[in-house]
């Protein structure tokens, strides 16, 4: 977590820094594997050097990035949850509920998929 403190500290909006605080911390207490970086200006979470999942931050929501790959298999979810979405995020308005579920699983389907991949992208 102190990889993103500093992160943390330069957004301004009191709400929205305590909302990905807390989302950091049930990833890390829900999967302490995994390990915590910044890159490209954006908190990731990765495991033996390959990407799991990126959080990146917007005036309106927030961006949650697990590749192209495991935003397909839970396209479905997403959009029945109402979040919107683009090839490579979906965004989870500052408004919105967090659904811890569908991250758990997203997350749970990176970690076994790239159990083997020794680069950092799919």
């Amino acid at each position: 977590m102190d990889t993103f403190e500093d992160y943390l500290t330069h957004i301004e909006n009191d709400d929205h820094r305590n909302k990905l605080r807390e989302l950091f911390q049930w990833i890390l207490s829900e999967f302490p594997e995994l390990n915590t970086r910044i890159a490209w200006n954006e908190p990731m979470f990765t495991h033996h050097g390959t990407f799991i999942l990126g959080i990146s931050t917007a005036k309106k929501h927030l961006a949650v990035s697990p590749e192209v790959a495991c935003l397909n298999k839970f396209l479905p979810a997403i959009q029945k949850i109402g979040y919107s979405h683009t090839n490579n995020i979906f965004r989870i308005k500052w408004t919105e509920q967090i659904n811890y579920t569908l991250l758990k699983d997203m997350i749970t389907f990176n970690l076994q998929d790239k159990a083997d991949y020794t680069k950092f992208w799919r």
